[in-house]
């Protein structure tokens, strides 16, 4: 994802337009796109605030949130599954299709970690709260 403007420059852009002057203007006056200049003021007119709006996925979403307990459940009962064998159960049990490292990364968030063993297995756990 890119990076937005500073608040900084888009108070300066949207006051340069205040002060009579077009947007394509400020545009070239402060070097940013004429598009953003006009959105800018789009965005000043719309929702009164030259603050860029949040990036990215609101979190807590996803298609995994549904299936969580089922997910901790199967993990705790059997600590040594491995992610493929997990997406292999969660696909036979609910008939939805996890890659294993999303399996991986929604545990890791849910306090579970990788634990390697000498024998070359590994084993999930729950991290101790600290």
């Amino acid at each position: 994802m890119t990076q937005s403007f500073s608040l900084d420059l888009r108070v300066r852009v949207a006051d340069f337009v205040e002060a009579g002057h077009s947007c394509r203007a400020a545009a070239r006056h402060f070097g940013v796109s004429d598009s953003c200049a006009i959105k800018l003021m789009q965005r000043k007119r719309q929702m009164g605030s030259l603050a860029p709006a949040r990036q990215g996925r609101p979190p807590g979403r996803g298609k995994l949130v549904a299936y969580e307990a089922f997910l901790i459940q199967t993990v705790e009962a059997e600590p040594a599954i491995t992610m493929p064998e997990l997406a292999a159960r969660l696909l036979d049990e609910h008939e939805i299709v996890a890659a294993p490292a999303m399996l991986s990364r929604f545990l890791c968030r849910r306090g579970f970690s990788y634990k390697k063993m000498p024998h070359g297995g590994g084993v999930r756990t729950r991290r101790r709260a600290g």
